[in-house]
């Protein structure tokens, strides 16, 4: 293998590819009131979608790329998955419909599972245990400020060239991270290593890792979390919008929010080479449901005007906070006992987990009534079963602590 980049180096090219997903995402949000205007205007419930079929596709992908690295090599997929990206993003522009935006939006979902899933058997290729969640955990800190910055970025693209100007955007930002990995990042499979691609292959490792106890478990509690997540991200805007009526001033409280919360994966990093991963998860999912559970009283209390709206930022920076100290955690949990079949693992744990996290957060979106109420109720029952899943996970030590 040729030598690799710095540590530094190497965690700026995964959080690149990570960041893209995230900017993929974010940067849409102030694009809504735009996108209903021109596409949806009698149902605005319908714009959300963007985000949601984004997500399906990525999940949907994300079972084939992982076993598509394992065969051919991870810079081979990573770079053929950017391209449809790209392609992807430069045909919603010729977009006449929602619907023909909704298709141009899942084939983006599709090539972003690429980068997304083999950026992690990367990881994994070249760490294990504490040591992967703690690089894991410093990739989150970028994963969390692009979030930060895409709004803004998406506001002002969308007022110099309208929605159009966020998927150039797209296109130029995936370009320039794919091109950042092809010509600094080796291949970290080596041929010996690779495995044959079999559809079969997929059933093999989705049994063992059911079987695994650790495995399956953090599988759900990842699909929780990150349903959590979809929830929040894909009914914000219009939460700021018809209810706080604060759609001019979003992209300047999601950046803050999001910034702030960026220290959670560096309080993580800090933290969990002593907690422990699991424990780690608990406590944080036990804060989170104490927190949701007195948002939701302040909703059903009547508190109203600027004290509700404080409580409700509070609130959501403690959700976007709960991400960075359990994602990471959850995904090094799951892939420790996968070591063998990383690229099959990735894209199962990634796959179950976006799928499922997205089949959760429709029903809560679709029942968005102008108010935060149903948002924040559903948060809370999906952190009460990552809870509880959480607590029926084994009480021992994971794992030893292996060499870097």
């Amino acid at each position: 293998m040729s030598s690799l980049p710095s540590r530094g180096e190497f965690i700026a090219i995964v959080a690149m590819l990570f960041a893209s997903i995230a900017f993929s995402i974010d940067a849409m949000l102030p694009a809504f009131p735009e996108l209903t205007a021109q596409f949806s205007p009698d149902d605005p419930n319908r714009v959300p979608l963007i985000v949601t079929i984004f997500m399906l596709g990525m999940g949907l992908g994300t079972f084939f790329t992982g076993p598509l690295s394992d065969a051919f090599g991870r810079k081979t997929v990573v770079l053929g998955t950017a391209a449809l990206y790209i392609l992807s993003a430069l045909g919603a522009l010729l977009a006449n419909s929602l619907e023909m935006l909704l298709v141009a939006r899942f084939m983006q979902g599709l090539g972003a599972a690429g980068p997304r899933v083999v950026a992690l058997a990367i990881v994994r290729d070249l760490y294990a245990g504490r040591a992967m969640a703690r690089i894991m955990s410093f990739v989150m800190v970028i994963f969390t400020i692009v979030p930060a910055l895409a709004p803004t970025l998406g506001a002002g693209l969308i007022w110099v060239g309208g929605w159009h100007a966020v998927f150039w955007a797209f296109a130029i930002f995936a370009t320039l991270s794919s091109g950042w990995l092809a010509l600094r990042l080796p291949e970290t499979l080596a041929p010996e290593d690779r495995r044959p691609f079999r559809f079969g292959a997929l059933s093999e490792a989705l049994r063992e890792m059911v079987s695994h106890q650790v495995v399956r478990q953090s599988m759900i509690a990842q699909m929780l979390c990150f349903g959590a997540l979809v929830v929040m991200i894909s009914n914000i805007q219009p939460i700021y919008d018809a209810f706080f009526d604060r759609a001019g001033s979003f992209p300047l409280w999601f950046g803050g929010i999001a910034i702030i919360s960026a220290s959670a994966s560096l309080l993580n990093a800090a933290l969990v080479m002593k907690v422990g991963m699991r424990k780690m998860v608990t406590i944080v999912l036990t804060v989170e449901v104490i927190l949701s559970a007195a948002m939701t009283l302040v909703l059903l209390g009547g508190v109203e005007g600027t004290a509700l709206f404080a409580c409700f930022v509070l609130w959501q920076t403690s959700i976007f906070f709960m991400v960075g100290l359990t994602m990471g955690n959850l995904n090094a949990l799951g892939m420790e006992p996968m070591g063998h079949i990383a690229g099959l693992a990735a894209s199962v744990m990634g796959a179950l987990g976006t799928v499922g996290a997205v089949i959760l957060a429709v029903p809560v979106g679709l029942a968005f009534d102008g108010t935060p109420l149903p948002v924040v109720a559903g948060i809370l029952v999906f952190l009460i079963g990552a809870l509880w899943i959480m607590s029926r996970m084994a009480s021992r030590e994971e794992m030893q602590q292996p060499a870097e």
